[in-house]
């Protein structure tokens, strides 16, 4: 069924988008009076709060190609299970340390390190087996969409890209080992979720590459934005802790670049992500809508 809705609405949409995408993962995270209950409270704890921009680029992508939401429910439910996770991991004292997230005490703090490490590894493999599970794709699909999460997750991908980003501490990067980090550690993910959508809705070729280029240039410029607002917001905002990168001494793109060519950068990738998302469809609206969202956010 080809899904055509009218210009302007999909911010209409999003609310019942997220509803669907929150009920999904209640139903395939495990109960909390399942033992061992206490690991499952903190799976849920992670999972909870957050804007689930990467479920809302499968959906948007997804509609964009007049796929059904019931065939991007699993992949949606699977990004979000592996973004938790690496939040979780990354906060970790060995990590970035951090006691804030999404403006509640991290997990290792709300429960302890041990259980954090469990959270992560747990949610990581739901992931997969959400995947491998879904009754609303085909075996080609399950086996094409596990494939593009495990690299996008992996050393080759967003768990690479943490390994580097933290060899880097107190190294000054140029701007091209800069993007190749965050290229890995933040856009990897926001790639798969493009890639995604496209194989639900069984895209072709050009469309994958396009929807490709999209999610590269909205991961790279979601980034940029994280390291400018990491410098000009304050913790209450963010609900993280604000200024940990020139804290640890990491290479950002304000301090590569300075503050406004970074803001000018950012803003030429998410003009670009708008090209490509017309080249995605004849209906690139909850594309166009996605990218102005972002690139709008304060947090």
């Amino acid at each position: 069924m080809n899904l055509i809705f009218e210009p302007s609405t999909f911010g209409t949409r999003v609310p019942a988008y997220l509803h669907r995408l929150e009920r999904a993962m209640d139903n395939y995270l495990p109960s909390v009076d399942t033992d061992p209950d206490r690991l499952h409270q903190a799976m849920r704890y992670a999972c909870s709060g957050g804007k689930h921009l990467r479920a809302l680029l499968i959906y948007a992508s997804g509609e964009a190609l007049g796929a059904e939401p019931e065939r991007l429910d699993p992949s949606a439910c699977a990004v979000e299970f592996i973004h938790a996770y690496s939040l979780v991991h990354d906060d970790l004292p060995g990590m970035d340390n951090d006691d804030l997230r999404r403006g509640h005490p991290t997990v290792h703090k709300a429960y302890d390190e041990a259980i954090a490490i469990l959270v992560g590894d747990a949610l990581q493999t739901l992931a997969f087996n959400v995947l491998a599970n879904a009754d609303t794709l085909d075996a080609e699909q399950k086996v094409r969409m596990i494939s593009c999460l495990t690299l996008a997750s992996g050393s080759l991908g967003m768990a690479g890209g943490q390994a580097v980003d933290m060899t880097s501490e107190g190294c000054t990067l140029s701007i091209g080992q800069l993007e190749s980090l965050h290229g890995r550690k933040t856009g990897a993910l926001i790639r798969a979720a493009c890639q995604l959508a496209g194989i639900a809705a069984q895209a072709s070729d050009p469309v994958q590459h396009a929807l490709d280029h999209y999610g590269n240039c909205v991961g790279l410029a979601f980034q940029i934005q994280d390291d400018v607002l990491d410098q000009i917001a304050d913790t209450a905002t963010l609900g993280k802790t604000a200024g940990k990168d020139l804290a640890q001494h990491k290479s950002t793109f304000p301090s590569v670049l300075g503050l406004g060519q970074a803001q000018r950068r950012a803003g030429a990738l998410f003009n670009e992500a708008r090209s490509a998302a017309r080249r995605i469809s004849r209906h690139p609206e909850s594309l166009l809508w996605l990218s102005d969202y972002i690139q709008q956010r304060d947090h």
